[in-house]
């Protein structure tokens, strides 16, 4: 990803600074064209004192329900705004399901886990406790021993900036950016 978005940042470099330094007059076109430079950037879009002001704009634009800004010369193109308000950790996966409080999101685990004993049963009649922490809890045998298994559930984390759009440079490659 890293090496996707350093290729965006030269690529976008080579065509925009010198369009962008060629004049001392403003152009219509120059926040877009600020804005993807600072989107481009590896370390973040406000990394840079400079990149703070047009990518505060931004967000604001399209908060408001703006379209997003464009560049002469660049072929952009950026989907409608989203939003995910959570996320999980490494090794698990949101999902979401319908409760008594309406629309309810968990992080599931990606792959098997040891868990507690107490939540298989022994008895063929009794599905292990009814905790909701992990759900289909099995027995497995691992090397001649039987171990309790299933996947794990944890609360979702909670994005700091849970909107989103993502942006496609031709040629270069695409990119979800929060805000």
């Amino acid at each position: 990803m890293k090496s996707l978005l350093l290729n965006v940042l030269l690529s976008i470099s080579c065509v925009l600074l010198p369009y962008l330094i060629s004049s001392s007059k403003a152009r219509a076109d120059d926040w877009g064209c600020q804005v993807i430079l600072c989107l481009s950037n590896p370390g973040g879009a406000t990394q840079y004192a400079e990149c703070r002001p047009p990518i505060q704009k931004l967000w604001n634009e399209l908060a408001k329900g703006h379209s997003f800004p464009t560049c002469g010369g660049v072929g952009l193109h950026s989907s409608r705004p989203g939003y995910e308000p959570y996320y999980c950790d490494a090794g698990y996966r949101l999902s979401g399901s319908y409760g008594p409080r309406g629309e309810q999101a968990t992080c599931v685990s990606t792959s098997l886990q040891r868990v507690n004993n107490s939540l298989c049963s022994y008895d063929r009649g009794n599905y292990g406790n009814d905790s909701n922490a992990v759900p289909s809890p099995r027995w497995l045998r691992d090397g001649g021993r039987l171990q309790c298994v299933g996947y794990p559930i944890s609360r979702p984390n909670i994005r700091a900036q849970p909107h989103y759009i993502d942006v496609t440079i031709d040629g270069v490659g695409a990119q979800r950016v929060w805000y």
